[in-house]
Parts: structure tokens; C-alpha cells; sequence
């Protein structure tokens, strides 16, 4: 049984209207929610083991707040630059990717593709995942390599506003 939670980015900061999209940091709010959701998977039972992430500051410094409260130093985050504003195919890709002893891995990434990529996982439809949204799943396989025709079942569905 694997694991993958799907993280869209915290809430970013507009203050910079001349600084480029990619390099837009988190504003004061994605500073707090993003360490709060972190808690509040592993309040749900759910350590990860792997970190994957767009390399845009955004998806980055959300990701480092789940990092470091699952004990993942920063330097080992996956960084893929196919994740920025990637399609739902590239998920697929970095998916393919992890070793098979990770049991629990979290990508984190942009929308709209992170939106359309959890649509395509199950029959849930979510019109918007909000900003610092998780999405977990539960995949019934011992390879990541099968994960695309394998059951798979929601764990969590959660973001900030929700409590």
C-alpha cells in the first residue's frame, strides 16, 4: 500500500507586481497556513517520507513547512521544474519516478493542473484546490511504477479554512 498526497501551494504574495510569477514568495498567510496544514496531516496519521516539488518559491517554501515537520531536511526535497504549472501528465512523471521503499510521498505543485490531476485520481470532482489544499489517497500496490492502474481510495481532503 502506497501513499501520495498532492499539495497545492500556500497563499503567495502579489506586494511585487513586477516580480515574475515563478520567484513570487508566500505572503503572511501562506506563512501560517502552511505549517498549520503540515501538522494537521500528521494529526491525521499521515508521515511522508518524500518530498516532491515544482521549483518555484512558492511550491518550494510550502513544501520546506512540510518538510521540516516530518524531519526531512530541505536539501532533501525533490525538485522537478516540470511541476511548475505542469499539466495533469507530468504528475505521472515525477510519480514513476519515486523508489519503491518510499511508502507515503507528497507532491507540490500548482494550479490549475494539481486540480485536474485529483480529478483524473478518483470519482471525486473538487472544483478548486485551494491554496495549501491536501488531497491523500491510499494506492493498493507495492510499486509506485503501477500506481496508474492500481485502487485507489481518499484519505483526506482538507485545506486552512476548513476548521
Amino acid at each position: 500500500m502506497k501513499q501520495l498526497l498532492l499539495v497545492r501551494h500556500a497563499k503567495s504574495s502579489w506586494a511585487n507586481p513586477g516580480q515574475a510569477d515563478f520567484d513570487r514568495p508566500l505572503n503572511e498567510r501562506g506563512h501560517k497556513d502552511a505549517p498549520i496544514m503540515a501538522k494537521r496531516v500528521l494529526e491525521r496519521g499521515i508521515t511522508i517520507d518524500l518530498i516532491i516539488s515544482s521549483n518555484a518559491v512558492r511550491a518550494l517554501t510550502t513544501a520546506t513547512y512540510f518538510a521540516t515537520e516530518n524531519g526531512i531536511a530541505t536539501t532533501d526535497i525533490v525538485q522537478h521544474d516540470f511541476l511548475y504549472h505542469a499539466p495533469p501528465e507530468r504528475f505521472a512523471k515525477a510519480i514513476v519516478q519515486i523508489r519503491d521503499e518510499i511508502n507515503t510521498a507528497a507532491i507540490f505543485a500548482h494550479n490549475p493542473g494539481i486540480t485536474d490531476f485529483v480529478n483524473q485520481l478518483t470519482a471525486t470532482q473538487i472544483d478548486d484546490m485551494p491554496t495549501c489544499a491536501v488531497f491523500a489517497i491510499s494506492i493498493h500496490t507495492t510499486s509506485w511504477k503501477n500506481w496508474a492502474t492500481a485502487k485507489k481510495e481518499i484519505l483526506l481532503v482538507e485545506w486552512p479554512k476548513q476548521v
